[in-house]
C-alpha cells in the first residue's frame, strides 16, 4: 500500500516539472530585445525560433539516453542543458559576451532539446505509474506546461518587470531547482508489477477528478490575477499564491499515507467473513478488449467485405442486362470510394506500430497533417506573439497576450480529459475531439485579419492557445491508441518533428511578409541597424492570417478523414468494453 503514496508523490513531482519546464513559450517576451541586441532580421530571429523547436526533432535522443541511464540523469541532463542554452543567451543579452549569431542559434537549439528531455521524462513516469489511468494522468501533467509562461511573468515580475533578459536567467535556473524538488519521489518510485483492482482504479478516477478542479482553479488565478499585478510586492505575493496551488496536490499522497495508517491500526482489528468474488484486473480487461476487438472487427470486415467485394453477377441472375449494368455500375463506384476512403484503414485499437509499419499507414499521415496544421501553427503563432503585437501597436501587452495565450492552452489541455471523464454518458472518438478542438483555430485567423484591434487579438489569442493546448495534450493519448502504448515514445517522437517543420515553414512564411512590407515611408524605425527595422500596420501580419486561416481549415479537413477511418476501431473497442463491464 505504501507504493499507492509514492506514485502520487510521482504525478505531483511531475506536475512541478510540466509547469517550469515550458520555457518555449515565453520565447516572445524576449525575442525583441534579442532582436534588438543581435542586430537581426525577422527572418533571422525566426530561424532562431525554429532551432527552440528543432530540438525536438532530436526527441529520440532522450529515449535512447533512458535505455543505458536512470530518469534521475536524464532529468539533471535536461536541466544542464537548459542552464548552458538559456544562460548563454541571457549572458548576451546583458552585454557580458559577444557571440556570433550561429552560435546563439546553437543555444537556442540545446536549450530546445533540454524541453523535450524533460517531457520524455515526464510521460515514462505517467505510463509506467499509472497503467490503468494512463490517459488522466498524461492529460493532467501536461496541461501544467501551458502555465509555465504566467508562472515566469509572474517570477520576471517579483525581480524586475523593466528587464525582459529575466526571462532567459529564470529559464536557466528555475528547471534545475524543480529537478532537485523531483529527485526525491523520482528515486522512490513504487514497484507496478501488481495490478490494481477494478474498485482501486475508479478510486483513483476520482482523484484524478479533484485534481483537474484543483488545476482550473490553479489556470484561473493565474489568468485573472496576473493583469491585476502593478508592482513588485504584489507579484510576488500573487507569485507566492502560485507555488502554494502547485504545493496543494501534495495532500493527495499525504490522504494515501493516512489510509494506509488507517488500513494497518483500523481495519486489520475487524474480520469479515463471508462470501467473496474477485474483480476483474485492468490488465486482463484491457487483454479480453483486445481479443473480442480482434473476434468482432475480423467478423465485421469479413461482412464488409462479403457485401462490397461480392461478385456484381450475382446480382444479375434474375434482372434483365440494363438492371444487372446499373447495379455492377453502382457496385463499381461503392467499391472504389470505399477503397479511397478506407483504404489501410486501422482495424484495433492498441495494436503496437513500429516505425517502419508507421510511416507507411495513411491513418498516421492524416493525424501528422492535422498536428502539423492545427497545434504547430498555434505554437508559430505564440512565437511571434511580441512582433505581432508591437506591430498593431500594442507592444505594453505582450506579456499579458503570453500570459494570456498559456492560460487558454492550460485549459485547453485540461479539456483533452473530458472523453475520459465523460465517457460513462457519453462516449465519442478521441479523433473526433480532435476535430472539434481544430475548429476555433481558422476562426481565431480570421479574426485577426478581419480586424485588428486590442480586443480581436485577445479573442484571437485565447481561441488559438485553447485550440492547440487540447491538441498538444490529446496527441500523447492519441498515438498511443492508434498506435500501441509500448511503442509511444518512439512514434510521438516521429509525430513532433512536425513542430520543427512547422515552425521552419510558417514562421518563415510570417517573417518574409513582415520584412517585405517595412517601408521607411511608411513604418518606424526604431533601431540604427538597418538589418532590425520594425514593420508598424495591419499588413504587417494580414496576408499572414489569411495564409494561417487556409493551412489551419486543411488540418481541420485532415482531422475529419482521420476520425470518419477510426471511428469504426474506438466504436468496437467501446462495444467491448461495455460487454465486458455488464458481464
Amino acid at each position: 500500500m505504501a507504493g499507492q503514496s509514492r506514485k502520487w508523490m510521482i504525478l505531483v513531482a511531475t506536475i512541478w516539472i510540466q509547469a517550469f519546464t515550458g520555457t518555449n513559450f515565453d520565447f516572445s517576451a524576449y525575442s525583441t530585445d534579442l532582436k534588438s541586441i543581435l542586430g537581426i532580421s525577422q527572418v533571422q530571429l525566426n530561424y532562431l525560433a525554429v532551432a527552440s523547436d528543432l530540438g525536438k526533432a532530436f526527441g529520440w535522443s532522450s529515449g535512447l539516453a533512458l535505455l543505458y541511464l536512470p530518469l534521475w540523469v536524464v532529468m539533471f541532463m535536461a536541466a544542464s542543458m537548459g542552464i548552458v542554452g538559456y544562460g548563454v543567451q541571457w549572458a548576451v543579452i546583458q552585454n557580458l559576451i559577444s557571440l556570433p549569431y550561429v552560435v546563439v542559434f546553437l543555444m537556442c537549439l540545446i536549450a530546445g532539446c533540454s524541453i523535450c528531455w524533460f517531457n520524455t521524462v515526464c510521460f515514462v513516469l505517467c505510463v509506467r505509474n499509472f497503467p490503468s489511468n494512463r490517459a488522466l494522468a498524461l492529460s493532467l501533467t501536461i496541461s501544467f506546461n501551458g502555465v509555465s509562461p504566467a508562472l515566469y511573468t509572474l517570477a520576471a515580475n517579483s525581480i524586475n518587470s523593466d528587464d525582459d533578459s529575466v526571462y532567459l536567467l529564470l529559464n536557466a535556473i528555475i528547471p534545475l531547482i524543480t529537478s532537485f524538488a523531483a529527485l526525491l519521489p523520482i528515486l522512490r518510485q513504487p514497484s507496478v508489477d501488481t495490478p490494481l483492482l477494478q474498485e482501486a482504479v475508479r478510486r483513483d478516477s476520482l482523484i484524478f477528478l479533484f485534481l483537474n478542479f484543483l488545476a482550473i482553479f490553479t489556470g484561473l488565478y493565474l489568468l485573472l490575477l496576473n493583469s491585476i499585478s502593478s508592482d513588485v510586492w504584489t507579484n510576488r505575493f500573487l507569485f507566492a499564491g502560485a507555488i502554494l496551488l502547485l504545493i496543494l496536490p501534495l495532500c493527495v499522497p499525504g490522504g494515501a499515507i493516512a489510509r494506509d495508517w488507517a488500513h494497518r491500526n483500523i481495519h486489520s482489528s475487524f474480520r469479515l467473513e463471508g462470501s467473496t468474488f474477485s474483480l476483474v484486473d485492468p490488465d486482463d480487461l484491457e487483454l479480453h478488449k483486445e481479443l473480442l476487438g480482434r473476434e468482432s472487427i475480423s467478423s465485421l470486415a469479413n461482412g464488409v467485405a462479403s457485401n462490397f467485394a461480392a461478385d456484381p453477377n450475382r446480382t444479375t441472375i434474375s434482372s434483365s442486362d440494363g438492371i444487372s449494368s446499373s447495379r455492377q455500375s453502382l457496385g463499381e463506384c461503392i467499391g472504389y470510394c470505399d477503397k479511397v476512403v478506407f483504404k489501410d484503414q486501422l482495424m484495433m485499437l492498441g495494436e503496437e506500430h513500429s516505425a517502419t509499419m508507421l510511416i507507411r499507414r495513411l491513418d498516421f499521415w492524416l493525424y501528422y497533417l492535422a498536428y502539423f496544421c492545427g497545434g504547430t501553427i498555434g505554437l508559430v503563432y505564440s512565437n511571434n506573439l511580441g512582433q505581432i503585437a508591437q506591430s498593431l501597436g500594442f507592444s505594453s501587452e505582450t506579456t499579458t497576450l503570453v500570459t494570456l495565450y498559456s492560460s487558454f492552452s492550460f485549459f485547453g489541455r485540461l479539456l483533452s480529459a473530458t472523453p475520459d471523464f465523460i465517457r460513462w454518458a457519453v462516449y465519442f472518438a478521441r479523433t473526433g475531439w480532435l476535430s472539434i478542438a481544430l475548429v476555433p483555430t481558422p476562426i481565431a485567423f480570421c479574426v485577426l485579419a478581419l480586424s485588428g484591434s486590442s480586443a480581436a487579438l485577445h479573442v484571437g489569442t485565447a481561441l488559438i492557445g485553447l485550440s492547440s493546448g487540447f491538441i498538444f495534450a490529446a496527441a500523447v493519448s492519441i498515438t498511443s491508441e492508434l498506435f500501441g502504448p509500448s511503442s509511444m515514445g518512439v512514434n510521438h517522437n516521429i509525430l513532433i518533428t512536425n513542430i520543427p517543420l512547422g515552425s521552419l515553414a510558417y514562421g518563415l512564411l510570417a517573417a518574409i511578409v513582415y520584412d517585405a512590407n517595412v517601408n521607411p515611408t511608411l513604418r518606424r524605425l526604431v533601431n540604427l541597424d538597418e538589418e532590425a527595422m520594425v514593420c508598424m500596420g495591419r499588413q504587417c501580419y494580414h496576408e499572414t492570417f489569411v495564409w494561417w486561416a487556409c493551412i489551419s481549415m486543411l488540418g481541420l479537413v485532415s482531422s475529419v478523414f482521420l476520425f470518419i477511418r477510426t471511428r469504426p476501431a474506438y466504436d468496437h473497442f467501446e462495444q467491448n468494453r461495455k460487454r465486458l463491464v455488464n458481464y
